[in-house]
């Protein structure tokens, strides 16, 4: 098994929190509950926070970070509007927000055991996401 370095692991991070903020956007056009509404906005910020986190790491480091691009931004965006077009709103973008949020956990996680963890602020930051996106999942239950 191939193990990650740091500007590997940083990368994940970032790509990650951009599709995940896709996501949340693709939905926020939609009608929805106040409650689930706030749920997600503030989802958004925290996963701009940690994007913002990764970008200044590899700036300090003088890495470049390359954005998710902008055809797989729309498809996505495409397919949750799709996704949602019809039934009960509220339980289908939750649904998708935990597949999402699983589907980053699981990446973040062989992320991190092939990580070699020489740069302790990297390994903090994978961590938080991670935290993030477990936090994210229980806050969509609700929702279903």
């Amino acid at each position: 098994m191939k193990m990650k370095d740091n500007k590997e692991l940083l990368s994940s991070i970032h790509s990650t929190t951009q599709m995940g903020q896709v996501g949340i956007r693709s939905v926020l056009n939609a009608s929805l509950r106040p409650g689930l509404r706030k749920a997600l906005e503030s989802q958004l910020r925290e996963y701009d926070t940690i994007e913002r986190e990764a970008q200044a790491i590899a700036t300090a480091r003088g890495w470049e970070l390359r954005d998710v691009e902008p055809a797989v931004k729309g498809m996505a965006n495409m397919m949750v509007r799709a996704r949602i077009a019809s039934g009960n709103t509220d339980s289908k973008v939750a649904a998708m927000m935990i597949q999402g949020n699983t589907r980053g956990m699981i990446v973040g996680l062989k992320d991190l055991h092939q990580f070699n963890g020489a740069d302790p602020q990297v390994s903090v930051l994978s961590q938080r996401l991670l935290d993030c996106e477990n936090a994210n999942i229980r806050q969509m239950q609700s929702f279903l």
